[in-house]
């Protein structure tokens, strides 16, 4: 990922310059959280980090977020398959920052197979972490949220939370579930200053799909440029991956006041995935 910018942009997060706001962002050790991350921190969010992945490498992120944007930032270790460990981030979040003002529900995973193969297990871990973890965030942090008149939740659904591809049941399914939800969120607090939107993003060229080109290259004896293509040509017509930082933009302005009118809304970052 390219190192992130440190020009802000003008779609600041609503708050007062001497209250900086808190914003929680699971799956964001790496890839699009990471992006995300980068992108609030460089707005002056406090960032409360959680993911997967070297101790060492973890430690290197968050401090590079204090030094760089000169905000606070804390790594929050947590499995989100297990509701008492989800339920464990925002407390924590709250006692180290006092509150939560923005949510971003990032952290995903996926398994192919098709529906008479699928593992069970594989099934319940997909739904636990791509959507059941997303409803346990929302549910501890909503109550700071009313109580102080203000929230931003976004939810990072897919193209798949829209339309669907083969032997992706678990992950269609789930992230279908998660526009669901983000919609419920939306209307039960339409007349509060809180909004909840999903960003439903096509391919983005993260170290996972990154890993799964280079696969393909080595078993199909093709270059890796040729198989990132043939990946793209699949689905995606502008032949270009999204990029975090492109998503990571979008949060920012999701979280401004000029966005505060937009909830229970997906916004597509597909090429034109889903206007096929």
């Amino acid at each position: 990922m390219a190192s992130p910018s440190k020009k802000k942009s003008s779609a600041k997060p609503a708050a007062k310059k001497s209250e900086p706001r808190v914003a929680v962002v699971t799956g964001s050790t790496s890839g699009i959280g990471l992006g995300i991350a980068n992108a609030l921190a460089a707005e002056g969010c406090h960032i409360v980090l959680n993911g997967f992945g070297d101790s060492k490498e973890i430690e290197s992120i968050r401090s590079g977020l204090e030094k760089t944007y000169k905000v606070r930032a804390i790594y929050v270790d947590c499995d989100l398959s297990k509701p008492a460990q989800v339920q464990k981030l925002i407390h924590v979040a709250e006692e180290k920052f006092g509150r939560v003002d923005i949510l971003v529900n990032n952290a995903g995973m996926q398994y192919v197979a098709p529906v008479q193969e699928f593992s069970g297990e594989k099934w319940e871990q997909l739904l636990s972490v791509n959507l059941s973890a997303s409803f346990y965030t929302i549910h501890e942090a909503l109550p700071g949220m009313q109580q102080r008149g203000f929230g931003r939740i976004i939810n990072i659904a897919s193209a798949h939370g829209l339309v669907a591809s083969k032997n992706k049941s678990a992950y269609v399914a789930s992230k279908h579930g998660l526009v669901g939800l983000t919609k419920v969120v939306a209307l039960e607090n339409a007349t509060a200053d809180i909004t909840c939107n999903a960003i439903c993003p096509g391919w983005v060229l993260t170290p996972l799909v990154q890993a799964q080109i280079d696969t393909n290259a080595e078993k199909e004896h093709i270059p890796v440029k040729d198989a990132e293509i043939k990946l793209l040509s699949e689905k995606q017509p502008s032949l270009r991956f999204a990029t975090p930082e492109e998503i990571g933009a979008l949060v920012v302005y999701l979280c401004s006041e000029s966005a505060r009118s937009i909830t229970g809304t997906t916004l597509s970052i597909d090429g034109g995935w889903t206007a096929q």
